[in-house]
C-alpha cells in the first residue's frame, strides 16, 4: 500500500475499492453539486494522530516537514485551548460518543472490569458519531486504530506470542458486536488493537474480516491514508454527504519508518534536546500561537544532563529522526486525502479536523518486552529486539523502541509532562479546522475557545441537522455535555467550557475558567495554576489560594461521583 511510481497496492479484501484508487486522475462531482454550498450538508473528516506532541507540526512550531497540515492550518483555524483525555482509548471513547470517557465505559484501557465506567468498550448508553450521522443521511467509514473494544487475549503466553507473531490464528480480535461496522461505520479498514508493527500489523481487519497477509512493501500509515482516499473517491460520486474517521497510528511507538524518510532527518536532532525545544518555542511565539508573557517555557525535564554529556547522543538523535519521519509520512498521506477531495469536487464543502489523542509518549517500550500486544519475532522468524542499552538503532521492523521522556518533553513544547498525565503536556492537543465553504473566520487565525474532544458530537449534530437521541436501539443514552465549535468557525469569541475535568490512573484535573487544579498520577498532592498568566503550569499558587483549592477539589469529587470515576469520591 506504499505509494510507488504512482501505484497504490490495496489488500485483496479491498478489491471492491481498488479500481477507484488506481485511476487517481479522474474527477467526479456529486449530483447535488449545482446546489449552493450553504444548502448542502458538509462532508466531515476527522483525522487523529497517535501520541503526537503539541509542537510536532510545522504549523504548531516544529521543524518537521508537514506542508499539507500547514496548508489546512493556514487556510483554516488553529485552536490554542483544546483538550483530549490524556491517553489513546479514553480519548477515542470521548471523541466518538460526545461523553466523558468514563461515562462511555472506558475509564482506563480495554480490559473488562466489573464497574460501569471501566467496561473497556463503548457501552450501551452511548451512540457514536457514525450512528448519529447515519440518521441524517451520511455515509460513514473509518480507517486506522479502533482501540475501544475489549481485547481478546490467549491465556497461554506462548499462544499469545504465536498469535502476535502471525504464526497461529485464534479468531476475532474482540467481540464482533464491538467492531466499528457494528457501531455505525459502513466501512472499516484498520487495526482493532492499539500497538502495531507498522510493516505487518496485528489485528488488521477489513470490516470484520481479518486480513491474513499484507503486500511485501506494506507500510501501515500509507495503507490507512490510501484506503481513506479510496473511500473518498467512492463516496464523492454520491449525492449523500459522508463522514470518515481517520485514526492514524503514527507516531506511536514502536519507532518504525521507511529508510528514505529517516534519512531526511538524520542530522536534524544532533543538536540536542535544548536547541530543538528553544527553536520550537521561538517559532511558536513568532507564529503568534503563544504569548510568551502568558506562556513561559517550562523547565526542561531532567535538564541535569546536557546533550554534550549524553553518552547516547547518536541513538537519541536517530530516535527522534524516526519520530519525525513517521509524522512526515503521515502528512504526505493527508496530502493525498486533500488531493482526492479536490479531484472529486468535495474539498470546499468538507470539514477536516486534525488533532492528537494525547501528548507525546514518555514510555520506554523496550522495558515492556514481548507479550500482550507486542510480538517477539516477525512473521518470517526474525527476532524483535527490545533494546534497553540503546545499542541497536531504532527504525527497522526488528526493533521496538520509543523516544523516551526527554524527547517527549521536547515534542510537547512548551508544556510539562506528557501522555497519561493531566498536566497540559498530557491533555493539550493541537487542533486544526479547515472548511472553505463553512469557516468564515480569518484564514490562519487562532481560536481560544476552551474545547474538548467530546465537542465533536454537538458540532456535527448541528452541522448535519441531526438529533442526538435520548434512546437508541432500546437503550437510554447519556446526554452529551459537549459544546458546539460552530461559533468559532464564524470567528466568534466564545468561551467554550466553563469547567472541565479528567482522571486517568490517578492523574486528574479540574479546570474552572482560568483556574486549574491538577495532580500527577503518582502524587495525590493538588497543585493550583492560573492559566491566564501561566499556561505552562510553572508557578503553583495553591498556598496563596487555599479557598480555590478546596472549591475545585470539591467540584472534582462531585464530578467523579456523577461520572463513574475512580478513585471514588472520599479518596484523596
Amino acid at each position: 500500500m506504499r505509494m510507488k511510481k504512482g501505484l497504490i497496492l490495496v489488500p485483496i479484501v479491498l478489491l471492491a475499492t481498488a479500481a477507484l484508487v488506481l485511476f487517481s486522475g479522474f474527477e467526479t462531482k456529486r449530483p447535488d453539486a449545482q446546489q449552493p454550498l450553504a444548502a448542502r450538508k458538509p462532508n466531515i473528516i476527522v483525522i487523529m494522530a497517535d501520541d503526537m506532541g503539541f509542537s510536532d507540526l510545522g504549523c504548531y512550531g516544529s521543524e518537521i516537514q508537514t506542508p499539507n497540515l500547514d496548508y489546512l492550518a493556514n487556510n483554516g483555524i488553529r485552536y490554542t485551548q483544546f483538550y483530549n483525555t490524556s491517553r489513546c482509548c479514553p480519548t477515542r471513547a470521548a471523541l466518538l460518543t460526545g461523553l466523558y470517557n468514563q461515562q462511555a465505559g472506558i475509564g482506563k484501557m480495554t480490559d473488562l472490569e466489573d464497574e460501569p465506567g471501566y467496561r473497556g468498550h463503548l457501552t450501551d448508553n452511548t451512540v457514536t458519531l457514525a450512528e448519529v450521522l447515519k440518521t441524517a443521511g451520511y455515509r460513514t467509514a473509518m480507517t486506522g486504530k479502533w482501540h475501544v473494544s475489549n481485547t481478546t487475549v490467549q491465556k497461554d503466553p506462548k499462544e499469545q506470542l504465536a498469535w502476535l507473531n502471525h504464526q497461529k490464528e485464534f479468531g476475532d480480535f474482540a467481540p464482533l458486536d464491538q467492531y466499528p461496522t457494528n457501531r455505525g461505520f459502513d466501512k472499516y479498514f484498520g487495526n482493532i488493537w492499539g500497538v502495531v508493527d507498522f510493516f505487518d500489523p496485528f489485528s488488521l481487519v477489513s470490516g470484520t474480516r481479518p486480513i491474513r497477509h499484507v503486500p511485501k512493501n506494506y507500510y501501515h500509515t500509507d495503507a490507512i491514508n490510501d484506503t481513506t482516499v479510496a473511500y473518498i473517491k467512492e463516496y464523492g460520486n454520491s449525492s449523500a454527504p459522508f463522514f470518515i474517521y481517520v485514526a492514524e497510528t503514527a507516531p506511536h511507538w514502536p519507532l518504525m519508518a521507511l529508510p528514505e524518510d529517516i534519512v531526511k532527518y538524520k542530522d536534524t536532532y544532533k543538536v540536542g534536546w535544548e536547541a530543538i525545544r528553544k527553536a520550537r518555542y521561538q517559532k511558536m511565539a513568532k507564529l503568534g500561537l503563544i504569548d510568551p508573557a502568558k506562556t513561559p517555557l517550562s523547565k526542561r525535564f531532567q535538564d541535569d544532563l546536557t546533550w554534550e554529556a549524553n553518552p547516547d547522543k547518536e541513538w537519541d538523535a536517530q530516535a527522534m529522526a524516526v519520530h519525525a519521519a513517521m509524522i512526515d509520512r503521515m502528512d504526505r498521506g493527508i496530502g493525498r486525502i486533500i488531493k482526492a477531495l479536490r479531484e472529486t469536487g468535495q474539498l470546499d464543502n468538507t470539514l477536516i479536523l486534525f488533532l492528537s489523542d494525547n501528548g507525546a509518549s514518555p514510555e520506554n517500550c523496550a522495558a515492556y518486552g514481548p507479550g500482550f500486544d507486542r510480538p517477539s519475532e516477525t512473521r518470517d522468524g526474525r527476532k524483535i529486539v527490545y533494546d534497553l542499552k540503546k545499542q541497536i538503532m531504532p527504525g527497522a521492523q526488528t526493533s521496538y523502541a520509543s523516544i523516551g521522556q526527554r524527547w517527549a518533553n521536547v515534542a510537547n513544547t512548551p508544556y510539562q509532562y506528557w501522555k497519561a498525565e493531566s498536566y497540559e503536556g498530557g491533555i493539550h492537543t493541537p487542533l486544526v479546522a479547515f472548511w472553505p465553504a463553512g469557516i468564515t473566520a480569518k484564514k490562519g487565525s487562532y481560536s481560544e475557545q476552551v474545547g474538548h474532544v467530546m465537542d465533536f458530537m454537538s458540532t456535527f449534530v448541528e452541522l448535519a441537522g441531526a438529533k442526538y437521541p435520548a434512546t437508541y436501539k432500546g437503550h437510554a443514552i447519556t446526554p452529551t455535555t459537549g459544546i458546539s465549535l460552530v461559533p468559532s468557525f464564524q470567528g466568534k469569541a466564545t468561551a467554550g467550557h466553563g469547567s472541565l475535568f479528567n482522571e486517568h490512573f490517578g492523574a486528574r484535573y479540574a479546570r474552572s475558567g482560568n483556574w486549574k487544579l491538577v495532580s500527577a498520577s503518582r502524587d495525590t498532592t493538588w497543585h493550583l495554576f492560573d492559566l491566564a498568566t501561566d499556561r505552562t503550569e510553572t508557578q503553583d499558587v495553591s498556598a496563596q489560594h487555599p479557598d480555590k483549592v478546596r472549591q475545585l477539589a470539591s467540584e472534582w469529587h462531585q464530578w467523579a461521583k456523577t461520572h463513574q470515576v475512580f478513585p471514588k469520591p472520599g479518596k484523596k
